[in-house]
């Protein structure tokens, strides 16, 4: 019982030490092992009752495996806050030390030190803050991506722009600083989707005026949160992915708040990937004759 209370605050992970303190010696561990009631993930560290284990299962054992002070982070850690997609790889793990361990299926990455600031726990899972995490990364991902990413951690709400400074401030000599840096000078974007980044490098591009992007409105007790607007013009853009095309409810939902901004008064312009890809200089010429009308 203890096993299992123990591994359910772990995602269903435990370790030998963790095994040994609920009173199970290593022979009782083997046992348990051959009649498939722990499962062995690495070195010390196995899965509880089934070997069916989820994606944070995985990568909680894997910063088990890395023993004490260490973080899930890089790629892991934008996957698990969720502003990475999910991809299958090797999880990646900061440890906290002057010399990180080796563990077979895990990339190991070493810091001499973490702020406090720089750590946090997400499903149970410990992992580098997201400001942290996006530090890292800008060492990693091509600056298209890394904006992305920025971008999905401010939607979240996860981040913000004085939590990107900060963290730069206090990681000096970081080689992630100068692409961090240049992401934070391009200006907060909430975007939450691949198309909407697309449509607002279009309008940077173009040197149209930036929308308030993924902002609420509010009508007659009824919350609306349009893609981007142009308050002061009433124009409204709604970015129709892929997603939008082959999802009936989606497409009653998003048919149900284009009415409520028409009816008070609000334009709404729609813009599906087809378009935006295809057909860029077309989408940015409606773009700018729907501003010019709403003047």
């Amino acid at each position: 019982m203890l096993v299992s209370l123990r591994a359910a605050e772990q995602q269903g992970q435990i370790t030998i030490a963790q095994l040994r303190d609920c009173g199970l010696e290593r022979n009782a561990v083997t046992v348990r092992v051959r009649n498939g009631w722990l499962h062995r993930m690495y070195r010390g560290v196995y899965a509880v009752g089934h070997a069916g284990v989820t994606r944070d299962g995985r990568f909680m054992a894997a910063v088990l495996a890395c023993g004490h002070r260490a973080y899930l982070s890089w790629s892991a850690a934008g996957m698990l806050l969720e502003y990475l997609p999910w991809e299958e790889r090797l999880p990646e793990v900061t440890v906290v030390a002057t010399k990180a361990r080796t563990v077979q299926g895990v990339r190991v990455h070493r810091a001499r030190s973490l702020h406090w600031r720089d750590v946090t726990h997400h499903h149970g899972i410990p992992v580098t803050s997201p400001e942290r995490t996006l530090l890292d990364l800008a060492t990693a991902l091509p600056p298209d991506a890394l904006r992305s990413a920025a971008r999905r951690a401010q939607a979240a709400y996860q981040v913000s722009v004085p939590q990107l400074l900060a963290v730069i401030e206090r990681s000096n000599g970081h080689p992630g600083t100068g692409a961090l840096r240049a992401v934070i000078a391009d200006g907060s974007a909430p975007t939450r989707t691949k198309l909407e980044d697309r449509l607002l490098d279009l309008l940077d591009g173009a040197g149209i005026e930036r929308p308030e992007i993924n902002a609420s409105l509010r009508f007659n007790g009824t919350t609306i949160i349009p893609d981007y607007l142009w308050r002061d013009r009433k124009l409204a853009i709604e970015a129709d992915s892929e997603r939008w095309h082959e999802h009936k409810l989606v497409r009653e939902h998003d048919a149900d708040k284009q009415a409520v901004l028409e009816a008070s008064g609000w334009r709404v312009l729609r813009i599906d990937h087809q378009q935006m890809v295809q057909r860029p200089q077309q989408t940015l010429a409606r773009i700018r004759a729907a501003l010019s009308a709403t003047l």
